[in-house]
């Protein structure tokens, strides 16, 4: 029987796969003022133009949710964006979705763009921020662009008047004069797509460079920002936003409302794709109701041994503010089946301190065993999310996951928790 471990990171990682390490791509000089326009904001600034509402979504790792901030409701820099927008057009006029979430990649967050996002109503402007992430999960170059870019094609499918922004943010290994790899990789998709992208991480690297601090004066662990971190990254998106939304109004006006659709049929009126495998149709599924009626081409077929329950109150947990409620097994030879059609699937698995080994089979294949125990585990309950091996084609993709009752040495316990299960 085949054996997985998950890889361990310098952060608590959310999503772990099935691949190599990163292919290199060498930077290249950077643009001086860190923006690039592009298609712009064509849909946000006609909606202001015409004095509608609008609604913007934040969609990203911890930086985004606001993780080193006093304050995240108040003093993070998507809130301070947010707090800019209201005064410039109105608090009445702006609404904010925070879809920040601690140790995700571009990856997971294809998977849970509509419970997180498109969720929330009509989207008229996304930003997106998985550079360091992405960087610090050390997904390989495929699968960083096959993240983004099935974010991007996801919402240009099922929301197309969306615009979308790319936001870099900084971290200790991409503070450069040359554009870093994971940047590097996010601005291809960017610039097949010609979307408008912020680079952060060059504004803040010229900041420095002219005040002749560190780093570490604004963000001490060389990742998230404090206050005053924070608000020089709000200060580089006004100054984005107030060029961005200062063009005429254009005659090409798209103020329509979200259809939803789980349908699996490409628009053609998109680029041809960079990577066919892309997360376009990535989902994630909520498992409540999963029996009765499948969600995003989820069907849960059968379990037994689990039991459908929440994660105690004062139970620790990090990177995961939604509602905890799972399937959770620790006896030998728990039993889950599900089935999807796309070319992947996978689970959101809830684990921690007592957390134990399970083993998948997919199509009939021999069962593989994982491991998801790290050091993290040690601490609280997080989400990790583990996509299986994709398929060479699109197709039906059965699933069968099973409580081995074994565990790692340091582990507590053999507990399964299933949080969600995902597909593309």
């Amino acid at each position: 029987m085949e054996k997985h471990r998950l890889n361990h990171t310098a952060e608590p990682a959310a999503f772990q796969v099935q691949y190599g390490g990163a292919d290199g791509i060498k930077g290249c000089e950077q643009e001086e003022t860190g923006f690039r326009f592009r298609g712009g904001l064509v849909h946000t600034r006609n909606r202001i133009k015409l004095s509608c509402p609008v609604r913007i979504a934040f969609l990203g790792g911890s930086i985004t949710e606001g993780a080193g901030a006093s304050e995240a409701e108040r003093s993070s820099w998507r809130a301070l964006t947010g707090f800019y927008l209201s005064e410039r057009l109105g608090s009445e006029q702006v609404s904010c979705v925070n879809a920040g979430v601690g140790g995700t990649s571009s990856v997971f967050g294809a998977h849970r763009l509509c419970e997180h996002v498109l969720s929330q109503g009509p989207i008229d402007l996304l930003f997106v921020e998985f550079s360091v992430n992405d960087g610090s999960d050390q997904l390989d170059r495929a699968e960083v662009i096959r993240g983004m870019e099935g974010i991007v094609r996801q919402m240009k499918r099922l929301s197309p008047q969306t615009d979308i922004c790319f936001v870099y943010t900084a971290s200790e290994r991409n503070l450069s004069a040359e554009r870093p790899e994971y940047i590097a990789i996010h601005e291809q998709v960017a610039e097949h797509y010609q979307l408008p992208s912020v680079n952060l991480a060059y504004r803040v690297y010229q900041w420095l460079q002219a005040e002749a601090a560190e780093w570490t004066d604004l963000a001490p662990d060389g990742y998230h920002p404090n206050d005053k971190g924070h608000a020089l990254y709000a200060r580089y998106m006004k100054e984005f936003l107030e060029k961005a939304l200062s063009v005429a109004l254009s005659a090409n006006l798209s103020i329509g409302p979200v259809v939803l659709s789980h349908s699996q049929v490409v628009d053609k009126s998109l680029p041809k794709p960079m990577d066919p495998a892309s997360y376009e149709f990535a989902a994630m599924a909520l498992l409540s109701g999963l029996e009765e009626e499948e969600q995003g081409g989820i069907r849960l077929i059968s379990q037994r041994g689990f039991n459908r329950v929440k994660l105690e109150a004062d139970a620790p947990l990090m990177n995961w503010r939604y509602d905890t409620e799972h399937l959770d097994a620790e006896l030998k030879g728990a039993e889950l089946v599900f089935h999807t059609w796309g070319k992947s699937a996978g689970v959101s698995l809830l684990c921690g301190p007592d957390s134990g080994i399970f083993e998948y089979s997919v199509n009939g294949a021999e069962f593989v065993q994982v491991n998801p125990f790290d050091e993290w585990c040690l601490v609280a309950y997080r989400p990790v999310h583990f996509l299986f091996p994709l398929e060479a084609e699109r197709g039906p993709v059965h699933v069968i996951l099973r409580s081995t009752g074994l565990k790692d040495e340091r582990s507590s316990g053999c507990r399964v928790k299933v949080l969600r299960l995902l597909s593309n």
